[in-house]
């Protein structure tokens, strides 16, 4: 059971109007930590190869020395639809593993409807929607909190051209 009252009445909050809060008002009538605040940053790629993997995690934890932020979430989300961003280990033979997944799971090929639109990169969408195009990545004491082996990649599907990942961090 779902309770958003005192912890273990199960009292209801006097007034939820569907989940729209004020900004400085949570659902319940809590005020908000008047220190939280956001930062928005962006990486730009324009990879030399239709297909590259690469690590974003040093330029992750800049923007987020940037910031300011000690405590909080860090989105990164690819602004385009046939690239990903993911979290797995820095280890070359599990990149080309990702990639052969990929490959077979999506192959490249002539037959897709999307094609017949003009467009010859439906393998790349497709790619996308396997591997997601966002994550979100705790912060603690000023640090990414990753695992000891996790790291975040941009995976393009389909580059050769400017593309862009947005990251925003809320917290305090």
């Amino acid at each position: 059971m779902l309770s958003s009252g005192p912890a273990g009445t199960g009292a209801e909050p006097a007034a939820l109007s569907a989940g729209v809060c004020s900004g400085r008002e949570r659902a319940g009538g809590d005020i908000t930590n008047p220190s939280m605040r956001t930062h928005t940053a962006y990486l730009t790629f324009h990879t030399r190869k239709r297909q590259e993997f690469i690590n974003i995690t040093d330029r992750l934890h800049a923007i987020l020395a940037d910031s300011g932020v000690q405590e909080g979430m860090m989105l990164v989300s690819a602004m385009h639809i046939t690239a990903a961003v993911y979290v797995n280990d820095a280890e070359e033979g599990l990149i080309a593993d990702i990639q052969q997944w990929l490959a077979e799971l999506c192959p490249e090929r002539p037959d897709y409807r999307h094609h017949q639109t003009g467009e010859d990169n439906a393998h790349a969408h497709l790619r996308n929607l396997l591997l997601g195009h966002q994550v979100i990545l705790p912060i603690t004491q000023g640090r990414l909190d990753l695992g000891p082996w996790q790291q975040v990649y941009y995976a393009e599907f389909d580059g050769q051209r400017d593309k862009r990942v947005v990251v925003k961090i809320l917290g305090a």
